[in-house]
Order: C-alpha cells, then sequence, then structure tokens
C-alpha cells in the first residue's frame, strides 16, 4: 500500500483513444480534448515527466502530436510495434527511475495486463480513470520546487549534451569548456528553501556530513548574520541544471566554519564541487580568515572527502578552531584550509554574490536586479581575480 501512494515520477502514455480520441491509422484524424490538454500541462507544472508507449506509426504519431502543440511535454516516446512492457522498461532505464515510479496509462485492458505481467512494479490505470488522475495522491507531490516546475526542460537539456558529449572527439576539459557553462553562487532565496531542503536530504554521495536540514532550520539560518545559505546554480548552451549545490557557512573571527557542502551528483563531472571550494577559497584568503569544514563519512560520500582533500583541507590542528563550538556528533571531523587566493576555474564562468558584500563576478561585469543593495565592484580585484 505505501508503494502504491509514492510518488509518480513519470506518467507513460497511450496515445490511441487514451491522450487523444479516435485511432490515427484508422480514422485518419484525431482530436484531443481539453481536459487532457490541460492534465499534461498540470502534472508537467507538478514536476513528473511524461512519455509515450503507443504502438503506431511513429512519424505520422509524432507528427500528429505536434500538430496538437503538445509533442514538446513528451520525453523519451516510444512509438513502434513492438510490446509496450518493452517500452516501458527501456523508458525507466534511460531515466534511471525505479519502475515503482513510473505509471502508464491505456485504455486496453489487454495492454494493461501485458503491462503489468512484465513490470509488476509499474502502476498502470484505464483511460476511463483520466478525469480523476490529478486528484490521486501518487500524482501530488507534498512540495514542487523551482527546479521541479522545470524538471522535463532540464531532462530534455540533459539527453542533448550526452548526445554531444558522445559525438565530441577531444580532451574532455574541451568538452566543458564547449559546453559553455555558467556558474552562480548566491544566497538563498525564500523561493529556493524547498529546492536547498531537497538538496540535504536527497544528495547522499556529494554530501559532507549526510545531516539534514529542515525549511525550519534554513530559515532560521537565513535571519543569523553570521550564516550564509548558499546556493548554486548552473546551466550551459543546452539548458539549466537547475540547483545543484548548498553551502551553510558560519563566519567567525579568525576562521569561517563550512558546515555542510552538497553538490548534485549529476554535475560531478563538470567539475562544480571543486570549482565551489576554489572560490570558498578565495573568499576566505580575501577576507584573511582560515576555513574550518565538517565531514562526516557515510557509506556513499568518499567522494565528497576527496573533493576535500584536493582543495587542501588536512586534519592538521590549528588554533582557529577554538573559535568554533564542539561537533555536534562525535564522528563528524572538522578539516582545515589555510586559504590562499585562486584563479577562476578554466573550464566555467563563475558569477558569485561577495562574502565581503560585493558583487563577484569572473569574466565580465554582472548586472544587478533592480533595487538590489548590492553595490558594484569598481575593481574586479573587489572580486573573483582573473589573473
Amino acid at each position: 500500500m505505501a508503494e502504491q501512494t509514492s510518488i509518480v515520477k513519470c506518467l507513460v502514455w497511450d496515445l490511441d483513444n487514451t491522450l487523444w480520441q479516435g485511432t490515427l491509422l484508422e480514422d485518419g484524424a484525431v482530436t484531443l480534448p481539453a481536459p487532457v490538454r490541460e492534465l499534461i500541462a498540470e502534472l508537467d507544472s507538478r514536476g513528473i515527466l511524461q512519455s509515450v508507449a503507443s504502438k503506431n506509426d511513429h512519424d505520422l504519431a509524432w507528427k500528429q502530436l505536434e500538430a496538437l502543440g503538445v509533442a514538446e511535454y513528451f520525453v523519451l516516446p516510444h512509438i513502434g510495434w513492438g510490446p509496450k512492457s518493452d517500452s516501458v522498461r527501456e523508458i525507466a532505464t534511460e531515466l534511471n527511475f525505479a519502475l515503482s515510479a513510473i505509471a502508464f496509462i491505456d485504455d486496453q485492458p489487454t495492454e494493461r495486463a501485458e503491462v503489468q505481467f512484465h513490470l509488476p512494479e509499474v502502476r498502470c490505470y484505464d483511460a476511463e480513470q483520466l478525469s480523476e488522475l490529478s486528484a490521486l495522491p501518487e500524482f501530488n507531490p507534498a512540495t514542487v520546487t523551482v527546479d521541479a516546475r522545470r524538471r522535463r526542460q532540464m531532462y530534455q537539456a540533459g539527453f542533448e549534451r550526452k548526445a554531444a558529449e558522445a559525438e565530441f572527439q577531444g580532451p574532455s576539459e574541451d568538452f566543458l569548456r564547449s559546453l559553455e557553462l555558467v556558474m552562480r553562487i548566491g544566497r538563498a532565496t525564500e523561493e529556493e528553501l524547498s529546492r536547498v531542503e531537497e538538496l540535504t536530504l536527497r544528495t547522499s554521495q556529494m554530501n559532507a556530513t549526510g545531516v539534514h536540514y529542515s525549511i525550519t532550520d534554513l530559515r532560521a539560518l537565513l535571519a543569523d548574520p553570521r550564516h550564509e545559505v548558499l546556493v548554486t546554480t548552473l546551466t550551459d548552451r543546452f539548458g539549466p541544471h537547475g540547483a545543484v549545490g548548498l553551502q551553510l557557512l558560519e563566519k567567525h573571527e579568525g576562521v569561517w566554519h563550512l558546515k555542510l557542502l552538497a553538490t548534485s551528483c549529476r554535475v560531478v563531472s563538470f567539475g562544480a564541487g571543486s570549482a565551489i571550494l576554489r572560490w570558498l577559497g578565495d573568499q576566505a584568503a580575501q577576507a584573511g580568515v582560515h576555513l574550518a569544514a565538517d565531514f562526516r563519512q557515510t557509506e556513499r560520500n568518499r567522494m565528497m572527502e576527496i573533493a576535500y582533500r584536493f582543495a587542501g583541507f588536512t586534519d592538521e590542528p590549528c588554533d582557529c578552531r577554538a573559535e568554533l563550538p564542539a561537533p555536534a556528533q562525535e564522528d563528524i571531523q572538522r578539516l582545515h584550509l589555510s586559504p590562499a587566493p585562486s584563479d577562476p576555474p578554466p573550464t566555467l564562468e563563475l558569477h558569485a554574490v561577495s562574502l565581503q558584500g560585493v558583487l563577484a563576478l569572473a569574466g565580465r561585469e554582472a548586472s544587478l536586479p533592480a533595487g538590489s543593495d548590492v553595490r558594484r565592484p569598481e575593481k574586479m580585484d573587489d572580486a573573483w581575480r582573473t589573473r
């Protein structure tokens, strides 16, 4: 029963007499009911991906979806003449989703039975249930984050990025440059808090402590002038990666305490973690303070320890730690860095809010939002230096 109420991550649609009314190859003309069009848009806005598993002529069916104005909503469509269970399984595999996170809707009992027999974890629905689908608990995530609302665009960009990487010939660093990566590090906004909470909860491989911070916890830190709640986002020429990093920093007179660093596993290969740590080190060097970072080893976060060590953090003792309260848990290590100025990352353009109160920018001058109280730096040396 618990499995049945877990959230659906992708709904796979049949086409004939399910998504549209009519049989395309027999009737020639089909119609898309207004409630179905609204349902497609509503599920998309909730961050639920949608795909197609249909026995049809691929080119003809896809042209019909385009003509109806809904083709853009569907990722990894499987339109052909094979078993629909194979199509659903391949969609789940390509999305890297568990089968229990997939739902399938079809007007034909035999098609639903075929999928259910081969893929019992997949939730199957009769097309007659379309009118009630959006009200079911499994299609209603408790929170819809900023990134969830654009999840489909992020996945579509990811497919294009992956294809480009497969075709690229040359060193990996050259490929990263070709992506035209732009990283932004800024103070968390109220709108971003749900995604920030999600990063602390769901990120395990690249979470330095494995500690979960609730929205209430995060709001309290935002209200504390000694704390910085920093969110990292990433985009490239294919589209957004969304919020990919979180840094919780507490400032003391001689040391900045990095309580948590969490980054999305999706951007490890782009060097996001090392770029964040280099920037933090550069900011600390400008402020004339040391960095202390909490690390608690878990079964999955070995990669995060490597990132810290590669950035120069060590176990060597330093008097600066005397400013900090004892770790909340006995198994938390407190790593130390005596930072030095650092050059910007060579494979991405980085824009970041200065921890000294000015806007930092690598590469070119940034524009400030209307009404911003952050002053524009007079010299690039006030920000991330381009030496």
